[in-house]
């Protein structure tokens, strides 16, 4: 068996944009991401420019994830931007990515929320963990009752982002899965 995924999300995790706004976390660069509201070509819209998303990240982070021992895979709004704007800043390769499609941003009426059932059919019986600011107690049941295999949703806090502790849990739960069963 391969190695287990790492879903990881962008805002939260690796930009701390809960943080205070005017003062950026030691170790973190500012990106500015250019946003457009409107589609080209869509009859009765125009195209406006909005201010640049401001995005911290810490370039740090591109090598701890990939020492961890996972197959890392973006599990975030971003999609493939991801690849674009954030993996390059952190030294990352191109990586795939989780299209959720029409469940993107469509909340479940039972608490769950809208990552989580993509996240488990990506997974499709592989050992994964899910790293992202916005996980609860319905997510954790959820995952339990339709994953067979191990999985741990580690959540991180959106003021601070990643953390050692944060690296270290990671890293223990991926040390812990047998990779030739894929079980504790």
């Amino acid at each position: 068996m391969s190695r287990p995924l790492l879903f990881l999300d962008v805002d939260g995790p690796l930009n701390p944009y809960a943080a205070k706004p005017e003062k950026r976390p030691e170790g973190y660069t500012t990106l500015r991401v250019p946003q457009e509201s409107g589609a080209a070509g869509e009859p009765g819209r125009l195209r406006t420019h909005r201010r640049p998303l401001r995005v911290w990240l810490n370039p740090d982070h591109g090598r701890a994830l990939l020492a961890l021992g996972y197959e890392i895979c973006w599990a975030t709004t971003w999609m493939s931007d991801a690849n674009k704007w954030i993996g390059p800043v952190l030294g990352l390769p191109e990586l795939p990515f989780v299209d959720f499609g029409n469940a993107l941003l469509n909340e479940w009426p039972d608490g769950v929320h809208w990552k989580s059932e993509p996240l488990v059919e990506y997974a499709n019986g592989r050992p994964f963990a899910w790293v992202d600011d916005e996980q609860g107690d319905a997510d954790h049941a959820h995952v339990a009752a339709n994953h067979r295999a191990p999985a741990l949703l580690h959540h991180v806090n959106p003021r601070i982002g990643l953390r050692n502790d944060d690296f270290t849990t990671l890293a223990a739960f991926a040390a812990s899965i047998d990779t030739s069963t894929g079980t504790p």
